[in-house]
């Protein structure tokens, strides 16, 4: 194929194609500079994650089993069921009864000695004092414990007790 082209050269059949331009990056490339505050945001992104991923699955890690929560409110179910003086309340806890259970404590319950203690108080509702120092069990000391509460009343109205008070189940 050939070109037709006029002896003038003014008149063409086919145009031109225009120029392109391409620009060299040759003389400019990555510096030091971006290459350091590069690497530092990564870093620092990376640290970020690292550091808020255990905040995600707090919630779900315990020291206490599902077992021993399932365990202190059963405990707590029968305590009341037991204790309880079913023809004025079903939750009105007989006191003279509650002092007299710390010796079968495991028999009333029907606990399975597993190894875990247990601890039973009856607390103020407003405050976390016993009442009178009504504790049966062993002796809870702050630490990681499954817990399950009730709300009671005692035959005797104790002071601080007058309206309810609160049965509460530890088992650690």
């Amino acid at each position: 194929m050939s070109r037709k082209r006029t002896q003038n050269g003014s008149k063409r059949t086919r145009g031109r194609r225009q120029r392109t331009v391409s620009l060299s990056l040759r003389d400019r490339g990555q510096t030091t500079q971006d290459f350091a505050v590069g690497i530092g945001v990564f870093i620092l992104a990376v640290a970020f994650v690292f550091s808020f991923l255990p905040t995600i699955l707090t919630p779900f890690d315990s020291s206490v089993s599902g077992g021993q929560t399932a365990q202190a409110d059963r405990i707590a179910d029968r305590l009341v069921h037991n204790l309880s003086d079913s023809d004025t309340s079903p939750n009105a806890i007989n006191d003279t009864a509650f002092n007299e259970t710390d010796g079968e404590l495991e028999d009333r319950v029907g606990l399975r000695t597993a190894g875990d203690q247990v601890s039973v108080q009856i607390e103020q509702l407003n405050e976390s004092e016993t009442v009178n120092d009504m504790v049966i069990g062993d002796q809870y000391n702050g630490q990681s414990a499954a817990s399950s509460a009730r709300i009671v009343t005692l035959d005797d109205n104790p002071e601080g007790c007058e309206t309810a008070c609160r049965l509460v189940v530890r088992v650690w």
